[in-house]
């Protein structure tokens, strides 16, 4: 008898995959795609449009073909901030325009002073200013720069609901992503905000869709339920919503380490916008208050460093164990370590270092994870809010026991875990539609942990 099961296609900038998830939250099938990169008119590099709607259409017919397998759903997750513009026969108008495009300084100017300014823009839509990154900015950007084009637009679909598009020829939009960073949404409205309806954008964007709703479709010949899909930021939020009730700090780390708390609503001030903070949007419409540093980028620039300066492969650190005795000696060695992080950084301290005044390349590395922790507590506690009385850190940070002792010692009324959840994004985004096609309760053990305990505090965060 075919296992009953549900597609998830996550697709990232680099990384796109099919995976077939069981009624237990198993992984029983995943298929890679290939990135495939095309430029723009400006020669830009940019997504294949084609390549990626040929992708979708091959891979799902593959599992449709597979006997053992019965799919019950289909489901997307996406990186976000990028707009896929349709003509009114569902044919795209554009390239998928790369969300990091630099953006004309002129017309960043013209739209702030049209609509009130930066800061009350930000604030109203709890977006820090990002240029493209901001994709009410590229909207904006086709109707100012290519008003021909923009009038042949029928839909501006978020890539997410673009891939669903492809498969039911719905429409939708999403409030995971019309909600993250893209100063489209009013947050303290729950609505459009004003600028959109004023710029007759709104109705462009398709019907608006709860995150966890589907619709019944049929492709080659087969019927099943199709999800409008998410951004995958938010996506990767909801296993731990599922498996947890008392409030909690998810910190995903990656190149960029992200504070995500969906257990504070509280409107976000100019001076937490002023420090990179920002709100995600939970798949169910309320506000996750995020902050984020650039750590995982700084790491491997610095790790470089102190391995060219001593001789040592890069590689090697990934294994070290962490010492007590070399942070107890760091703390007297350099003053500072005694010091809490009194402001906001968007680097830490460690880039501007002397290499010489470490003995050993251990000793620089271990300053190293003490700077970026310094950074990461600072960063933590502009979401932190009273109640939380878990932090959960996935992805490397979680793995490196340096940081995650160091992270448990500086936060010790806290409990500390170090988490992993097998593919989050897809295991996440099929949650979010479990209802539609799984009888079966969503597991509560899909989460791995490990939890740190605060050591002797020698040092101040």
């Amino acid at each position: 008898m075919p296992k009953p099961v549900i597609a998830i296609f996550d697709v990232g900038k680099t990384n796109k995959k099919l995976f077939l998830i069981d009624e237990n939250y198993q992984i029983v099938f995943e298929r890679s795609a290939r990135f495939v990169e095309t430029v723009d008119e400006d020669g830009e590099p940019c997504e294949n449009l084609e390549s990626l709607k040929s992708s979708v259409y091959d891979s799902l017919n593959q599992v449709l073909q597979m006997k053992e397998f019965d799919i019950k759903a289909v489901n997307f997750s996406t990186y976000g901030a990028s707009f896929v513009y349709l003509d009114e026969n569902g044919e795209p108008l554009t390239p998928l325009y790369n969300y990091l495009k630099e953006y004309p300084e002129d017309l960043k100017k013209e739209f702030y002073a049209k609509y009130g300014g930066e800061e009350k823009i930000s604030l109203e839509t709890a977006s820090p200013i990002l240029g493209s990154l901001n994709s009410g900015m590229q909207i904006y950007r086709l109707k100012h720069e290519q008003p021909d084009i923009f009038g042949k637009v029928k839909w501006a679909l978020h890539l997410p609901q673009y891939l669903s598009y492809l498969i039911t020829g719905k429409a939708v939009a999403d409030i995971t992503s019309i909600g993250c960073h893209t100063q489209l949404w009013d947050f303290n409205k729950s609505a459009y905000h004003q600028w959109v309806s004023a710029e007759q954008i709104e109705e462009k964007f398709g019907m608006f869709t709860p995150a966890d709703s589907t619709a019944k479709t049929s492709f080659e010949g087969v019927s099943f339920n199709v999800g409008v899909g998410l951004h995958d930021s938010s996506a990767a939020l909801i296993p731990y919503l599922a498996n947890f009730n008392t409030p909690f700090v998810l910190i995903s780390t990656g190149t960029w380490c992200i504070s995500l708390n969906p257990f504070n609503q509280n409107p976000l001030s100019r001076e937490e916008l002023e420090q990179d903070c920002l709100c995600y949007m939970h798949f169910q419409g309320k506000p996750i208050k995020a902050s984020r540093i650039f750590a995982g980028y700084e790491h491997e620039v610095q790790l470089k460093r102190i391995a060219e300066h001593f001789n040592r492969a890069a590689y090697l650190f990934k294994h070290l164990k962490f010492n007590p005795g070399l942070i107890l000696k760091l703390a007297n060695k350099i003053p500072e370590n005694q010091q809490p992080q009194h402001e906001f950084s968007a680097t830490s301290a460690f880039g501007d270092r002397d290499l010489n005044l470490f003995q050993t390349a251990e000793e620089a590395y271990h300053q190293l994870i003490f700077d970026l922790v310094k950074q990461q507590i600072y960063s933590l506690k502009l979401v932190l809010n009273e109640g939380v009385r878990r932090v959960f850190v996935d992805g490397g940070f979680g793995k490196n026991a340096i940081y995650m002792h160091l992270l448990a010692t500086s936060i010790p009324d806290v409990e500390v875990y170090a988490s992993s959840v097998s593919q989050a994004t897809a295991i996440g985004t099929a949650l979010a539609i479990n209802d539609a096609w799984n009888s079966n309760p969503a597991p509560t053990d899909m989460i791995n942990l490990k939890y740190y305990s605060a050591i002797e505090r020698t040092v101040n965060f």
